[in-house]
């Protein structure tokens, strides 16, 4: 029975780093053939990055992705690690056929493809057949797909390829590794993180290893790219459905595991769809084989805590900031937010700046101070009273206007020191507020990054809890003060004010939401749930008319099903509402909702 040592680099790359990605492949190339791998798998469209949106529309960009391909094999021949059967992921294109042209068919047919190197050459490409059109993928409009599948004989196995979503589709190239007689199916994937995917993953690695009859090497990206998160997580499943590897979550790792693999039986049926080429045929000289390293998953809360660091720190890192800026309330969102800034790039690189008013309350002054002091970034305070005074003594604004403003100086002061002083400005919002448009507009929704964009309220607490436990089981001092998490939440524009002056408990809130922002269900499906229909209709409604705020937001990172943005996209201007089920609908809301919102915040 053959024996393969296989080896799976989650690595995190760049998009358009054509060569940063390159140095990456070599390092780890070499990691693995000192590992003694005899086959090392590399994530989707790792010499590109991923995704690469319109990127794979211009002909520079995918002629750039193949000569960087062509250079990475002779440069991984010249490295002495020639031998080693390496297969990574990069940007190709069709060849031109006698089709005529179509309406909707990418501009010089881009495809996701993978490629074999050996021996300083490219021995074998595959292009990935199922294209995603759903949630935060558009692939089927960049890309043309391939219908061949690829098997490469390596030391006497026969390892069949296939690219992320051609495994979540049945049939195609599963069905046809199976029949082709594949001892092994590596697939290549990009696959975002999503809270409580990994189970789902396996779930289907599982089930298409024993589809295929042979196990499958599922190697995944890591790192962070603009509101998508890659968790790593990399996989090793056998046909019978045991897990043989797994790699860690959120960091870059190499994962390596020893196989037997019995030659194939070929079906006949799909010889004139496989491409078959042989790199290697004599087996290795038999060796001790050691076990795969198994990684657990880490624990819900814990998960979304990394996902959202790992998204911060690579979103500081890839655009060239070496610092970042919040404004600290001494509520709940901006200590976390500040909180994670600190874990992802080091407390010394986080300015915390405090924006007092005439309303903030001391005990809000004292926990911004003392989350500052607890976490150990620079803290400073500006009263903006002077600057509030000084704008009303010309306009003469009042009410919501008035609270408005003095969300829009604070942002324009955090704007300001951001523009002078280099940081990245964090936007402190969570799903809730966007959801309902419980935000001002250019005030307290300004900012070039928002960690907690796709984290609901009440995710805010739990995060916030889990840290600091985290931080009391090490022996430190938890990062965020206790009273900052149990004081009811405000924006203390207005004397006495509280969130719930406006909004349904969070806890109510978020059920609501995660209905119709995440389920897509309508009004009568709410009301068969026992939700109330006066309360239904008002978050809809809010929901319904934010959504022009929401365009505007900064990106964060996505971490649930349905993120606002790239998952979820709605008209702006529309008359649709829910229709009415076995109650009318609400009364209308007050005249400042009765528009596009621009409810108040911090």
């Amino acid at each position: 029975m053959p024996q393969l040592r296989v080896a799976m680099a989650q690595i995190d790359t760049t998009v358009g780093d054509l060569d940063g990605n390159v140095r990456a492949v070599r390092e780890w190339t070499r990691r693995a053939a000192e590992d003694g791998a005899h086959l090392v798998l590399f994530p989707e469209t790792a010499v590109t990055g991923y995704p690469v949106e319109d990127l794979a529309l211009r002909t520079s960009f995918v002629d750039a992705s193949k000569r960087a391909l062509g250079r990475l094999a002779a440069e991984i021949a010249d490295d002495g690690h020639g031998e080693l059967v390496v297969v990574v992921g990069y940007v190709d294109r069709a060849a031109e056929d006698s089709r005529p042209a179509a309406v909707g068919r990418p501009r010089g047919l881009p495809q996701n493809c993978a490629a074999v190197l050996h021996r300083g050459r490219v021995v074998g490409r595959y292009a990935k057949h199922h294209l995603p059109n759903y949630g935060v993928f558009d692939e089927y409009r960049i890309f043309v797909p391939g219908d061949d599948l690829l098997v490469v004989r390596v030391h006497g196995v026969d390892v069949a390829v296939a690219i992320c979503e051609d495994l979540w589709q049945d049939g195609g190239p599963v069905q046809m590794a199976g029949d082709a007689g594949a001892g092994l199916l590596a697939v290549l994937n990009a696959s975002p993180y999503e809270r409580n995917k990994d189970d789902v993953r396996l779930e289907l690695v599982a089930r298409r290893a024993a589809e295929a009859g042979c196990p499958i090497a599922y190697v995944n990206a890591v790192g962070g790219q603009d509101e998508l998160v890659f968790d790593g997580d990399s996989l090793v499943v056998a046909a019978d459905g045991r897990v043989l590897a797994r790699g860690p979550q959120f960091r870059e790792s190499l994962v390596v595991t020893d196989l037997d693999l019995p030659a194939g039986v070929t079906t006949p049926g799909w010889e004139d769809r496989v491409h078959r080429v042989g790199v290697t045929e004599e087996p290795v000289p038999a060796y001790p084989a050691r076990a795969g390293q198994v990684h657990e998953p880490l624990p819900d809360v814990a998960d979304v805590h990394a996902a959202i660091v790992l998204g911060l720190r690579d979103y500081v890192r890839k655009n060239g900031f070496r610092s970042v800026v919040v404004a600290v309330s001494g509520g709940i969102d901006s200590a976390l937010v500040a909180s994670l800034a600190c874990d992802a790039i080091g407390a010394e690189n986080v300015v915390g700046i405090s924006l007092p008013s005439g309303y903030s309350s001391q005990h809000s002054k004292d926990d911004a101070e003392e989350l500052a002091r607890r976490c150990g970034f620079e803290y400073r305070q500006y009263a903006i009273a002077p600057m509030v005074d000084a704008f009303l003594a010309t306009v003469p604004l009042q009410g919501v206007a008035e609270e408005n403003l003095q969300a829009r100086v604070r942002g324009t002061t955090i704007m300001g020191l951001a523009n002078q002083e280099g940081h990245l400005t964090l936007a402190t919002s969570n799903k809730s507020e966007l959801a309902v448009g419980y935000s001002t507009l250019y005030g307290d929704s300004v900012g070039g990054y928002a960690p907690l964009k796709d984290v609901p309220k009440t995710l805010v607490w739990e995060l916030s809890r889990w840290r600091n436990a985290e931080a009391a089981a090490r022996g430190e001092q938890p990062p965020i003060p206790e009273s900052t998490i149990t004081k009811p939440p405000s924006a203390e524009l207005r004397p006495g004010q509280t969130d719930q002056d406006s909004l349904p408990p969070y806890e109510v809130l978020d059920a609501i939401l995660e209905d119709y922002v995440e389920g897509d269900k309508g009004r009568a499906e709410m009301l068969a749930e026992g939700f109330d229909g006066t309360l239904v209709d008002s978050v809809v409604t809010l929901v319904d008319r934010a959504e022009w705020k929401r365009r505007q937001f900064a990106p964060g990172p996505k971490i649930t099903f349905k993120a606002f943005g790239r998952d979820r996209r709605l008209p702006i201007t529309s008359r649709w509402r829910e229709p009415a089920a076995s109650e009318p609908l609400a009364p209308p809301l007050p005249e400042h909702n009765a528009g596009p919102a621009d409810e108040v915040d911090r």
